[in-house]
């Protein structure tokens, strides 16, 4: 197995990843209410190393206009949202340090969110019966994907799903708005006079992958679920959209796909974060755009295999056979 160097961040991880519990987590967590909860198994939670916070989110990120920057690699992988006449990027050398961006986005609170190890990228509405969220990375892990939480409840959600696991707002969906990862280049063209997500005001490598190799191993970090039928490799990247799933191959290989009421098309040109030390500098994995029969973007995520098997155990596999 090619070796995956974690630096950072990771060998945080590997230093404190331990097996908890509710009672374990209760001083941490004093206002989480952990009676209520749709977690039937709790080992399938773990700690992943960082504290709460130890991966800091960041609230109401400054912006700059696209002809104004100069860091990023035309390559690089941004999460694009366009909503109304407003039209954003989020770098994922930001994100990827980060993990959450609460913003405000055309009158819409939303979160942008980026799980590096499970490549899952979504964006949520933050409003939640009548009350505006703003959450955080609370540094745990179910089915290596992240655990967020809110900061008004302290309640625990699954990024992959949007869903609350964890206390008051166990159940609770989040809204998913439509966004997607593309590159810098395609963003920038099509919106140049859009704006980007300016560099954060934190001590961080920004444009480092401090996943290096790991989206071309073996294994999933800190995962012991069953890996995806019909032979797709756990870190295979698959497009998800609702509960089905197409595999990224199948994708590359048409060009573009129109199946179970979805237009999905695939573009080369976007670098894989999770490949080699700098981001900009990773293979060649594509972008992928899903729209409905009317043309309109459909919220979607881009996520490795395992990932998608994980959460999604009955889901529809779209192997075009």
């Amino acid at each position: 197995m090619r070796q995956v160097i974690w630096a950072a961040v990771v060998s945080s991880f590997l230093g404190g990843a331990a097996v908890a519990s509710p009672e374990f987590w209760q001083h941490e967590w004093p206002n989480t209410d952990f009676e209520t909860t749709s977690v039937e198994n709790w080992v399938e939670i773990l700690s992943g190393g960082p504290p709460k916070d130890g991966i800091p989110a960041i609230d109401g990120p400054d912006f700059i206009p696209v002809v104004d920057e100069t860091r990023i690699a035309p390559t690089e992988p941004v999460i694009t949202l366009e909503l109304g006449d407003e039209a954003r990027a989020y770098p994922i050398r930001y994100l990827t340090w980060h993990e959450i961006v609460n913003d405000t986005v055309a009158g819409v609170p939303v979160a942008v969110t980026f799980c590096p190890l499970c490549n899952s990228a979504l964006t949520f509405d933050r409003r939640v019966a009548g009350q505006v969220l703003s959450f955080g990375v609370s540094g745990k892990l179910r089915h290596s994907d992240m655990v967020m939480y809110d900061r008004q409840t302290e309640s625990w959600w699954q990024q992959a799903v949007g869903t609350g696991i964890v206390g008051t707002y166990t159940g609770t969906e989040l809204v998913s708005v439509p966004s997607w990862m593309e590159s810098w280049a395609e963003f920038s063209t099509r919106n140049p006079e859009g704006v980007v997500m300016a560099e954060p005001g934190y001590k961080r490598d920004y444009g480092r992958n401090p996943y290096r190799g790991y989206d071309t191993s073996t294994k999933p970090f800190l995962y012991s679920g069953e890996m995806p039928p019909h032979g797709i490799d756990a870190l295979a990247r698959v497009v998800r959209v609702g509960d089905r799933a197409w595999p990224m191959e199948r994708l590359r290989t048409a060009g573009e796909i129109a199946e179970a009421g979805v237009v999905i098309s695939w573009r080369a040109g976007q670098a894989s974060a999770l490949d080699t030390a700098r981001i900009g500098a990773g293979r060649d994995v594509g972008s992928i755009r899903v729209r409905d029969a009317q043309g309109r973007d459909v919220p979607h995520d881009v996520m490795f295999a395992f990932a998608y098997h994980a959460f999604w155990p009955d889901g529809d596999w779209m192997l075009g056979q």
